[in-house]
């Protein structure tokens, strides 16, 4: 592993040197200060000759470099136009996770029925107090609550729904649009 005139630094101790020798697991060194010390070869570490700047030179990739010297591409976003007194939607996480301390003890149907009532009772909500939109957030998982929730709104006239946001909410998201009758 170390060779005679290789230049090493010792890991836990300020000191570097020269191997004078090396004999099994033991490395004896010349420090820069003069002194002769052995070391076991795990208590020291092969420092490179940086001082030979043609060797060097010879070792930077020039494509590497370039590529870095690049000016990367402006990444173009589209963002949402909004206006300044417009209010964010509600957005309500359905994830059973979120609506009880603990699901220990429940069926799967227990859960989806937990759900998909919570749902009802935010869009009847949402009706009664005039709001435009909410958001629904389902996840992806199998598609069974997010069927369950379409089913649901599919029951409503006076309701439009679409996929959430894909940039803000992945897949794992719908959009209700209530359409208010004038009164």
């Amino acid at each position: 592993m170390f060779n005679k005139g290789d230049k090493v630094s010792v890991l836990d101790e300020a000191i570097n040197g020269v191997v004078l020798s090396v004999k099994e697991k033991q490395v004896t060194v010349e420090t820069e200060d003069g002194f002769t010390m052995t070391f076991f070869v795990n208590e020291l570490i092969k420092i490179n000759d940086s001082s030979n700047l043609l060797d060097s030179i010879r070792r930077i990739n020039i494509s590497e470099v370039s590529k870095e010297k690049e000016i990367p591409k402006a990444r173009s976003f589209v963002k949402e136009k909004k206006s300044k007194h417009e209010i964010p939607a509600p957005e309500f996480d359905l994830h059973i996770e979120k609506l009880v301390p603990n699901k220990r003890g429940m069926s799967n149907y227990d859960i989806l029925t937990l759900q998909t009532d919570t749902a009802k009772r935010h869009i009847e909500f949402a009706i009664r107090n005039r709001i435009p939109k909410i958001v629904f957030i389902h996840g992806v998982g199998e598609g069974i609550l997010k069927a369950e929730l379409d089913f649901l709104l599919g029951r409503y006239d006076n309701i439009a729904f679409q996929e959430g946001n894909y940039q803000k909410y992945g897949q794992g998201a719908t959009e209700v649009f209530i359409k208010q009758s004038a009164m």
